[in-house]
């Protein structure tokens, strides 16, 4: 019998049942490709992921990211969630207020930076995403409003609908009020036409209307071709937004230099409620690099065994 012990964590809260839950493996060795799908389909969260000994000598760790049915080359919350247990498994020596670590995962190999509390306790973690790329924007709102079980007066007028990445590419749809983001009821036929078109597998809808207006956007994440139908928070797609706002001129910022700081809200509607923290550094006009960090609170262990 083979005994695999993993954690679960809620990311992007400081109270438990809020957030987005992520599944974490600490040694995933001898797992095959085929059994992570399983066990994250068994399991069926939005994402589990599968820590191993990296191949890249710059790397702590290699982390897999799977969610039900597929697995993706990078993710957020699973990444912020996976370090802060990985710190109180005692896996990395915490040598001050910030440590950093490097995980390598689909897209490369990138910083993480674990943050401590006076007692040396990590319940935090701030991950460094990809290069900030947009692409295609989506022209047809009649058929962008019925996807998302709206009207065609939702959708907002002057913002574009497009595809944006810092890893992970899902398309950007902006719509106009928090009473219409309340009201989307997903024709999901309809929508995963929309999203392969565009090639991505789901789709960031927001709107800058907030429940706290100390916040930037309240966002909703739909990516029912990955077999999550709606995520309670949405750690790369909330990096693409944070670049998303600055490119369209949404918040300002300095030109030549900036670091730009958002906060997301996102996971009411599911009765999870989470916070994203972004922060995009323009140098020169353009975003430079993105950062996702939140709170984690860790919530149950447990022991998987297979034949």
């Amino acid at each position: 019998m083979r005994r695999y012990r993993f954690v679960q964590a809620d990311v992007f809260t400081e109270v438990v049942f809020g957030g987005n839950p992520v599944a974490v493996f600490p040694d995933a060795e001898g797992l095959s490709e085929g059994e992570m799908q399983q066990i994250a389909r068994e399991l069926n969260l939005s994402e589990t992921t599968f820590v191993l000994p990296p191949t890249d000598p710059r790397a702590n760790v290699r982390v897999r990211f799977f969610t039900p049915s597929a697995e993706l080359p990078f993710a957020g919350h699973p990444t912020i969630g996976t370090h802060v247990v990985l710190a109180n498994e005692g896996c990395y020596e915490i040598t001050g207020p910030v440590t950093r670590v490097w995980q390598q995962v689909g897209i490369g190999t990138l910083p993480v930076d674990l943050i401590a509390d006076s007692n040396g306790r990590v319940s935090r973690a701030v991950m460094t995403q990809g290069e900030a790329r947009h692409g295609e924007i989506y022209e047809d709102k009649v058929s962008l409003a019925q996807s998302l079980g709206l009207n065609f007066e939702d959708i907002d007028p002057v913002l574009p609908a497009q595809v944006y990445s810092t890893g992970l590419p899902g398309l950007i749809i902006p719509v106009i009020s928090l009473d219409a983001i309340k009201r989307i009821n997903l024709n999901v036929g309809l929508f995963n036409e929309v999203c392969r078109t565009m090639g991505v597998t789901g789709a960031e809808v927001f709107t800058t209307e907030t429940l706290d207006k100390a916040h930037h956007a309240h966002v909703r994440n739909f990516d029912p071709l990955v077999g999550v139908f709606e995520d309670p928070a949405t750690g790369s797609m909330g990096g693409a937004l944070g670049a998303y706002l600055l490119a369209k001129d949404v918040y300002p910022y300095e030109y030549e230099a900036s670091t730009n700081h958002m906060v997301l809200e996102q996971g009411f509607e599911v009765d999870r409620p989470s916070l994203i923290e972004v922060e995009v550094d323009i140098r020169e006009g353009i975003v430079s690099e993105v950062r996702v960090g939140g709170q984690v609170v860790i919530l149950i262990e447990g022991e998987l065994t297979l034949d």
